[in-house]
């Protein structure tokens, strides 16, 4: 863990049995605590990518069939700050498709472009339904700037240990946050991490029946990991938040192009 973490958890444990929180529970949450990256044009980290932006892909690639929402550059990302089994160079060009159809339709996919590779410019509206008026006027209020990575602490939502709903609150007090999260958990306080990542796997399994997602892909969500959640600061769309989930054995073999991606919606 980044030392200046490690600090801000000991800090966090610290006021937490100070304001008469048990130790025991204290511990027991914070056990479970992960390293994650914000992205976000705020923060005074390094500049590792921008939202939006051309789609610069190689010769050959095929063009996803969803709206660009990020281009990382995994060079410029703070070393094991994600907790993630990352390539090191290169970028990772993240789509998606924030818009509600079906529950287990992927949503979005991501491209991993390595380092010095040939690249060619596509057409930001190739993706499907880019006629429609109101999904267009949308997309065109995507985020376009450059965007800092900042280490974070990830710490899992309360609910899922069964600590007191005061505890929790203290948790929500201290969360970090930003637009784009690489690594952790899911942001979402209705919605616990493994919940998330099961919802993932399940939607992923769903898609592989009906014939709308190669696969295979397994049941069990300890296969499974959260790549990236993205809260879309879009008006009309507030309350939507993608997840790009990726079965551990694809993301060991690079395999980016078996990402699934699925949308939250608490409107």
């Amino acid at each position: 863990m980044i030392d200046d973490l490690q600090t801000e958890l000991d800090e966090l444990r610290a006021t937490a049995i100070e304001e008469g929180f048990a130790a025991e529970d204290v511990d027991r949450w914070l056990a479970a605590t992960r390293t994650c990256l914000i992205l976000d044009d705020e923060g005074d980290g390094p500049v590792a990518g921008r939202f939006g932006g051309p789609i610069l892909l190689p010769p050959g690639t095929p063009t996803p069939d969803h709206p660009l929402v990020a281009t990382i550059d995994l060079a410029a990302l703070p070393a094991d700050a994600t907790g993630l089994d990352l390539p090191t160079d290169g970028h990772l060009l993240l789509f998606a498709s924030p818009w509600y159809t079906d529950d287990h339709e992927n949503k979005g996919a991501v491209v991993h472009v390595p380092a010095g590779a040939e690249v060619e410019e596509r057409d930001k509206y190739g993706w499907s339904h880019s006629d429609d008026e109101e999904y267009r006027e949308q997309f065109e209020g995507f985020p376009q700037s450059p965007f800092r990575a900042t280490p974070a602490l990830s710490l899992s939502p309360h609910d899922a240990y069964n600590i007191s709903d005061e505890l929790g609150e203290f948790w929500e007090e201290h969360a970090d946050g930003g637009m784009l999260q690489l690594g952790g958990y899911a942001t979402e306080e209705a919605i616990s991490p493994d919940d998330l990542v099961a919802e993932i796997a399940e939607s992923a399994v769903h898609a592989v029946k009906a014939g709308r997602w190669e696969g295979p892909a397994s049941e069990k969500e300890t296969d499974w990991v959260l790549l990236a959640d993205w809260h879309v600061p879009v008006t009309g769309l507030e309350g939507a938040t993608i997840h790009w989930g990726i079965q551990r054995d694809d993301l060991a073999a690079r395999r980016f192009d078996r990402v699934f991606t699925t949308l939250y919606w608490n409107p």
